[in-house]
């Protein structure tokens, strides 16, 4: 009973989010995110001849391969929650469990809503519902990086190139693992299902095939740069189309970019965060863009045409006689690009009084104010 007990060990002894480092509460994001970052700091590519990394790095696959499938998570709680005294007593006799699915100890599977197929179904093979065996493969890591951009270049559209550092397809065999000209070929001792099945008396269970490693395929001529990993530390250069319009802490997916799969397992993606350096004249409302003009005092009280800087050049704005300052008009068409077509530009026209005055300027001013009779706080009860 030796496969027995380390099936015990596993399922019973095992706290696989303390291996992840998360609570038994978290959530299937946290989950994913702890098993992301553990997975980068301790792959193999990335620990070249570390022994240790490699061995924690397949802990931390096991412990995801579980917690991480919503499925064998709640069977694996359902179980740790029974504890361990039960399957360490053995299943009794080997024609099954006495009565109507009895659990040695005096807890009852169907009592306690407990589905035994749930349980065994991943673990012995043809024992339960899902006990059909599944290749190991694993998707890569996904990656994040960040851009910084000129106002200039968000508006117009802009292709940028980006570096990575890290796991990536090994650029001789391009990710096969094979050496050039050969294949992967399937695993002959599985079958290329990576696993097999060992009898244990009552119960046939699955293990993890030892010649593929439950990858389900086998290398007979491995790669000489990647030594049959399909996997080489590098710095590539990907190009990062980023469309024209793109607001400050947009974030773009790159799907299949990130870090290779491992065992033939689906890349991850590339997230980019993108980042627009601010203008000295345009602001940004959503896809419509702002801009203050200054205006003179004559301007705004007789009316005047002036002109309004714009995305592509400049454009004459009418501003009616007696406009007060801080009234905005609006350009349309005139914003930010956006998927069918442009926003509006909001012009605020600013009056702009002037620090000093010549002596001419100062006797129209001084004239200006002896005819005006009205005093414009008279809404204010004031003088």
């Amino acid at each position: 009973m030796a496969a027995a007990d380390e099936f015990r060990r596993e399922w019973f002894d095992k706290d696989y989010y303390a291996v992840l480092g998360v609570p038994k509460n978290a959530t299937h994001d946290e989950i994913k995110k702890a098993y992301r970052k553990l997975a980068q700091q301790h792959h193999p590519d990335a620990n070249a001849g570390n022994a240790a990394a490699e061995e924690r790095f397949k802990e931390i696959s096991a412990a995801y391969d579980v917690v991480g499938d919503e499925a064998k998570r709640a069977s694996y709680d359902r179980a740790r929650e029974m504890g361990a005294a039960g399957f360490g007593g053995g299943f009794p006799g080997a024609g099954g469990y006495p009565g109507a699915g009895a659990y040695p100890g005096g807890v009852s599977f169907e009592t306690e809503g407990f589905d035994i197929g749930d349980l065994l179904g991943g673990m012995f093979g043809g024992s339960g519902r899902g006990g059909q065996a599944r290749e190991r493969q694993r998707r890569g890591a996904d990656l994040e990086t960040s851009v910084t951009l000129s106002f200039e270049d968000a508006m117009s559209g802009v292709t940028v190139p980006v570096k990575l550092t890290g796991p990536a397809p090994c650029t001789t065999c391009r990710g096969s693992g094979a050496a050039p000209g050969t294949q992967p070929v399937t695993c002959t001792r599985c079958g290329g299902s990576g696993q097999v099945a060992v009898n244990q008396g009552f119960f046939s269970m699955a293990q993890t095939c030892p010649t593929c490693h439950g990858t389900g395929r086998t290398i007979p001529t491995p790669c000489a740069t990647c030594g049959g990993s399909g996997v080489q530390r590098r710095t590539r250069t990907i190009q990062v189309k980023i469309s024209a319009g793109v607001k400050d802490g947009a974030r773009i997916k790159l799907a299949g970019k990130g870090e290779p799969g491992v065992s033939g397992g689906p890349p991850g993606d590339l997230y980019v965060d993108v980042h627009v350096t601010p203008h000295a004249m345009f602001g940004r409302k959503g896809d419509d863009l702002t801009i203050d003009v200054p205006i003179t005092f004559p301007e705004a009280a007789l009316g005047a045409h002036v002109e309004v800087p714009t995305l592509n050049g400049p454009v004459t704005l009418k501003v009616p006689a007696g406009t007060p300052s801080g009234k905005t008009f609006r350009l349309r068409g005139k914003g930010s690009p956006k998927r069918n077509g442009h926003g509006d530009l909001l012009a605020t026209v600013v009056v702009d009084v002037p620090d000093k005055l010549s002596r001419d300027q100062r006797k129209l001013v001084e004239q200006l104010r002896e005819s005006t009779t009205e005093s414009p706080r008279r809404g204010l009860g004031v003088r």
